[in-house]
Formats: C-alpha cells, sequence, structure tokens
C-alpha cells in the first residue's frame, strides 16, 4: 500500500524548499537510497532519497513548485507491503471483526534532507509512552553535530512507542517514535502486542554488537553525506564493510576503513570481545573507560584538527589597563539593568574591536586553501567562545560595525544564554569574521588560541587582575590589568600588523573617551 514520505523539520532551520528537478516518474521502480529529487533549501542544493524499494504512486508537486516541512513530498508503493486492495478488505474484515484499523499508527522517520546529518544522539524524551501530544509540540531534544535541537510532532495524536533510550544514536532512515493519530479508535489488542514485540525486536537488534558486512550485490548502501564523505576521501564505498541493517555504511565505518582497522573490527565482533554499548554509550574494560566522541565535541575536535594542519599560528599578548572602562561600566550598569540589559566588559571588548577593524581590515578576511585570494568582510561579525554544556560553542553578533554597545550588549545577552543551553541556531553559528575567547572567566592569564578558521585571527581574554604598576608621578597604584593573547595566520598578517591593531584596540578600551569619539 502507498506510504508517504514526510518532509519534516528536525531543526536546522528548514521549512520549506524548491522542487528544483524531479528524478524519478510515476510508475517507476526505486530502491533505497536512490535519489529522488533535487530540491534547493535557503542553503544549499540537495537530494532527497527514497526510504524504502517500491514503486512510486504520487508526486504532490511539480518543478518549480514549493514543498513544505511536516507534508507529504511523494509517495509509493513498498516493495513486499499488502497491495492497497488487499490492505483494503483486510482492513474491512478487521473492522467488522474488531471494530479498529491498523493504519492508525504513525512512524516517525528521521530522514537525511542534505544538511549532513546522519545520526543524532537522543538527550532527552519530553514525552512519554501513552502521553496525548499536538501538532509541532516538542517530542525530543537531539543533538546533532551542530546543536542541540528538538524534534517536533507533524500531528494531534497518543505516543506508542519511544524506538530509542535517552543516551542512544538515532540513524536517519529509522522510526525515531511512534504516535497514534487523533481522531481514530483504539487498534485491537493483538495489534498492540504485535507492535510492541516488533519494536523490542528491532531495540534488541540494535543493542548487539554491530556487525560489518559487504554489500551482497556489489552496491553499497548509503546516504548522500556518507557517499560525499567517501568521495572526499577518495575510498570505494562499494569496499567498505557496512555495520548497519543490511550493510548500511556509516561515517564511522569509512573512518575504519581509511585507518585499516576495518579487519580488526570484523575479527573482535565476530570473537564477541566488544562489549554491549549501555544507555550512557560508555564501554568498561577492567580499569579503562573508552567514551565516544560525538556531536559538538566531535564537531569541534575535526574543526581544531582543520585549523592548526593548515595554519601558521604565531602568537602575541600584551596586556590592558581596565581601570576607566571599568568606572564607566559601573556608572552605566544599574541605569541599563532597569532596561532588562546586563551590561558586562564583552559588549566593550566587542565594540572595540570593531572600530579597530576599520583601520585594520586584514584581520577581518579570509584566505582561501591555495592562498592565493584573500577576502575582506564589510561586516564585523565578531564571535565569542561560550562553554556551554555541550561543548564549545562560537556564536557571532552580526554587523557589529553598525550597532552600538547597548545593541551588542542584548545580542551578548541572547547569544550566551542560547549558548548555554546548547540552542544556538546555525544561522547564529556561521559567517563570523574574527573570534574573541574569555578564557579568564575560569581561569588563568595567557592562552594559545586556535584560530577559528576560515577567520584570520583570534584574541583570548585572561583574568582581571588588580596589580601594582607606576602612575605618571613614579607612584605605586593598583591597576585593573588584563593579559591578552593575539593568535594570528602568519599567512596574511605579520607581526607588526597585529601589534599596531592591538595597540588601537587598547587605546579605545584604555581611554574610553577615545572609543566613545570614534563611533560619532
Amino acid at each position: 500500500m502507498a506510504k508517504e514520505f514526510i518532509l519534516p523539520d528536525i531543526g536546522e532551520g528548514i521549512v520549506e524548499c524548491e522542487i528544483v528537478e524531479w528524478l524519478v516518474a510515476v510508475g517507476d521502480e526505486v530502491k533505497e537510497d536512490q535519489p529522488i529529487c533535487d530540491v534547493m533549501t535557503d542553503k544549499a542544493l540537495v537530494q532527497i532519497p527514497a526510504v524504502h524499494d517500491g514503486v512510486i504512486t504520487t508526486l504532490h508537486y511539480e518543478k518549480g513548485e514549493i514543498a513544505k516541512v511536516h507534508h507529504p513530498l511523494f509517495a509509493m508503493d513498498v516493495a513486499g507491503s499488502v497491495p492497497a486492495n488487499d490492505a483494503s478488505q483486510e482492513q474491512a474484515a478487521e473492522q467488522r471483526s474488531t471494530g479498529s484499523v491498523l493504519s492508525q499508527l504513525d512512524d516517525f522517520i528521521l530522514p537525511d534532507i542534505g544538511e549532513g546529518i546522519v545520526e543524532c544522539e537522543i538527550v532527552e524524551w519530553l514525552v512519554a509512552e501513552g502521553d496525548e501530544i499536538k501538532e509541532d509540540q516538542a517530542v525530543c531534544d537531539v543533538m546533532t553535530d551542530k546543536a542541540l535541537v528538538q524534534i517536533p510532532a507533524k500531528y494531534d495524536g497518543v505516543v506508542e512507542k519511544l524506538y530509542y533510550q535517552k543516551g542512544d544514536i538515532a540513524q536517519v532512515h529509522s522510526p525515531l517514535f511512534q504516535m497514534r493519530l487523533a481522531g481514530m479508535s483504539d487498534a485491537p489488542a493483538e495489534a498492540k502486542v504485535e507492535v510492541k514485540a516488533a519494536a523490542q525486536t528491532v531495540k534488541a537488534e540494535q543493542k548487539q554488537a554491530p556487525k560489518t558486512q559487504l554489500p551482497a550485490n556489489g552496491k553499497a548502501i548509503a546516504s548522500p553525506a556518507v557517499r560525499r564523505m567517501a568521495r572526499e576521501q577518495d575510498v570505494d564505498i562499494n569496499q567498505v564493510p557496512g555495520t548497519g541493517k543490511n550493510g548500511r555504511v556509516f561515517k564511522e565505518d569509512i573512518t575504519r576503513f581509511v585507518e585499516g582497522g576495518a579487519v580488526q573490527a570484523t575479527t573482535s565482533q565476530s570473537a564477541g570481545k566488544i562489549p554491549a554499548t549501555t544507555s550512557s554509550n560508555i564501554v568498561s574494560s577492567g580499569t579503562t573507560r573508552v567514551e565516544p566522541i560525538r556531536g559538538m565535541k566531535a564537531a569541534m575536535a575535526k574543526q581544531m584538527v582543520a585549523s592548526v594542519s593548515t595554519i601558521p599560528h604565531f602568537t602575541f599578548s600584551d596586556e590592558i589597563d581596565l581601570t576607566e572602562i571599568i568606572a564607566l561600566r559601573k556608572e552605566l550598569k544599574e541605569q541599563y539593568a532597569k532596561e532588562g540589559v546586563k551590561l558586562t566588559m564583552m559588549p566593550f571588548f566587542i565594540k572595540a574591536l570593531s572600530l579597530a577593524i576599520k583601520a585594520y581590515p586584514v584581520v577581518n578576511s579570509k584566505v582561501n586553501d591555495e592562498c592565493t585570494e584573500l577576502t575582506y568582510f564589510d561586516d564585523h561579525n565578531i564571535g565569542m567562545a561560550v562553554d556551554s554544556k555541550l561543548g564549545l560553542l562560537v556564536p557571532n553578533i552580526k554587523g557589529c560595525q553598525n550597532k552600538s554597545i547597548v545593541a551588542v550588549a542584548q545580542e551578548v545577552m541572547r547569544l550566551t544564554d542560547a549558548a548555554r543551553e546548547g540552542r544556538v541556531s546555525p544561522d547564529d553559528l556561521k559567517g563570523g569574521t574574527i573570534s574573541i575567547s574569555n578564557i579568564g572567566a575560569i581561569g588563568g592569564t595567557t592562552a594559545t588560541p586556535i584560530i577559528n578558521k576560515p577567520e584570520v585571527a583570534i584574541v583570548a581574554l585572561g583574568k582581571l587582575q588588580h596589580l601594582p604598576r607606576f602612575d605618571d608621578k613614579g607612584n605605586v597604584v593598583s591597576r585593573a590589568i588584563m593579559q591578552v593573547s593575539w593568535s594570528g595566520d602568519h599567512r596574511v598578517i605579520d607581526g607588526g600588523t597585529i601589534a599596531r591593531f592591538n595597540n588601537l584596540w587598547k587605546a579605545y578600551l584604555e581611554n574610553p573617551a577615545k572609543m566613545m569619539m570614534a563611533m560619532i
């Protein structure tokens, strides 16, 4: 019988897409993972794959039309399912005997819609089995390698089954949860038993140690993102043993294959040496503990490796006397607090940085991989590193050159609160041009910050210290001193440039009146 493919919102900001080209026609027989259509989101041109073998029965949109999330994109008769006429007869017979139908149950399938997401970790279920939920109600928090996002319900109904436990990894193309649609009678007791038994069987299979296998027909089963990863690493994906169902290849399978660990992994699993994964995703053996690196931490690891392996870093350190600007902030803090604005020191650092960039635009640029072109950014999108519960996040404030200190402070508040909860939008994480790391908020005076590629500079703020210094008359006085550490891309920034740029930034911070005059 026909099964609809629903285009969901999985938290990447995608709410609609344009149908660029249908790659199949009604009546075509398709295979799982075969591209069905090209669609254009507001981010990229991507392909939508089939999630089952079967025959296309309906294409709900014409080329050039806009498809909405939570709406059917196409329908297909799934291979091996009961034909529509037979299904209707069986349902009618079931209704006569029990007064119910089996088609009330709906699985929410987590698809790959081209944003590179192939799996997500279940951070928290926000509903329980048996709960009544409404369309668009948040069902669970999941963590991808980009952000913590919420999965919403597509319809009104009752939660029938949660297929994963907290901490489990959900794969694309797999059911995430099941619900009984609103306005329909209960399914027969026998059906409930069968559904639960089937779900328990699936869960038991998922908890077993993965088995690797090569594709039976010589063609690997993998998502577009995984195939792209294989191409980028010059790997024949058809030679990679997959650990998924029917030999499906995941990203980690390619990584293991590249590192030469495929044979050892297969041998270990066949010998039963890999212990079962617990709900906390931690495997213990003796006095050691192995914890997989996933989500935000994995993304940060890749970003840092790419930065240090391709950018020649150099570090420049200095100290800044913040006594005067701290006094100014103290005068203004209470006034703006009444207006709901939390005026920290960060907005001053950011605005002063933006003013200094106007004189030294090279620090607000990016260089191409071949180091043959330098792109200068008109907008000062200044990022600030936040130590969130999910790991390091660097949201950025867009267009700081056009914002007042108060406007910057409002953005700092918004992004800091969102980052600490791990709910920063992808747009806030993209497009940064230079970054500030406030490591001193935790402790330490100096650091060697890693550039947030493709940016060319980053500064780390040390902790604020009250230290003795000599005034103009030679008297020892207490001053508020902060150590700052710059890292620059030595391909495009030399020591003299970073020193002069830092001196201007420092002058604005040490002399608030000079900064105010520069803003006029």
